[in-house]
């Protein structure tokens, strides 16, 4: 009997509820925005770029403006725009270089992934999710713009276009670059990589691209390269044969240190 009266009760017990779906927490992105003197054209560009990923970008997502030793007035700008745009945060800080400022900003991240995209804007802004899609998606580690990659559309002079095909065939033969672009300014990766990979890499200038890029084959990182629109900014303020000359030096050390 006293064993009837106790099947009958856990028979009326009802069993538990199942727990609540829970909606898993989407990847946040930073996007840096290095910048140098560039007060003449700053707010347009980060209006733009934030308009775009309040329409057409499904990630949360934050702005970093990174001035680098400005000195026209750029800072001024970016605190402006930090106080009256949401999402937007400005970085100053004393030295020029577009690489210190990278390495700078996006170890001092909290986002799940940091980019960065000139502040000319020069790469067409649809790039940027496929630019991270494959770091959501645990297929790469690093992944970067390619103006050079079989279906990329560029519109430059020739001088430019001549530079940078001889700059990164130079890269493969002498340091087996993983990218046909190596100085695109569109790249991305995971938080994770970049406090893994950002203190091993030294240069401060343009070069550091390259570098970073090296370093994380070295490293054996993924690295994927996205075939982008790009379209040159007639009002660039990058002296191309002091850059190519100090991206030379660069290459040289590399060189040389790998064969040490």
């Amino acid at each position: 009997m006293t064993f009837m009266i106790l099947v009958m009760a856990l028979v009326a017990v009802e069993p538990p509820a199942p727990p609540a779906p829970t909606t898993p927490r989407l990847p946040t992105v930073e996007i840096v925005v290095p910048t140098h003197n560039e007060a003449h054209v700053l707010d347009a560009s980060v209006t733009r770029l934030s308009r775009f990923l309040n329409d057409h970008f499904p990630l949360p997502w934050r702005i970093t403006i990174a001035d680098n030793g400005s000195t026209d007035g750029t800072s001024v700008v970016a605190r402006r725009l930090a106080r009256t745009m949401p999402n937007v945060a400005v970085l100053v800080l004393p030295s020029a270089g577009r690489g210190g400022a990278l390495r700078t900003a996006w170890l001092r991240s909290r986002a799940d992934i940091v980019a960065y995209t000139d502040v000319d804007l020069s790469t067409d802004l649809d790039a940027l999710l496929p630019l991270v899609a494959p770091l959501i998606s645990g297929h790469s580690d690093v992944a970067v713009g390619s103006r050079l990659a079989w279906g990329a559309r560029t519109s430059r002079g020739v001088k430019r276009e001549v530079i940078s095909r001889g700059y990164n065939r130079l890269l493969r033969l002498t340091l087996r670059t993983p990218v046909h672009d190596a100085q695109c300014g569109f790249k991305a990766m995971s938080a994770a990589v970049a406090r893994q990979l950002l203190p091993a890499v030294r240069d401060d200038g343009w070069f550091f691209d390259t570098e970073l890029l090296i370093r994380a084959r070295r490293a054996g990182y993924r690295v994927f390269e996205v075939p982008v629109d790009w379209v040159d900014d007639e009002d660039s303020r990058v002296k191309i044969l002091r850059t190519s000359w100090d991206d030379l030096r660069g290459v040289a050390r590399l060189a040389l240190r790998e064969r040490a």
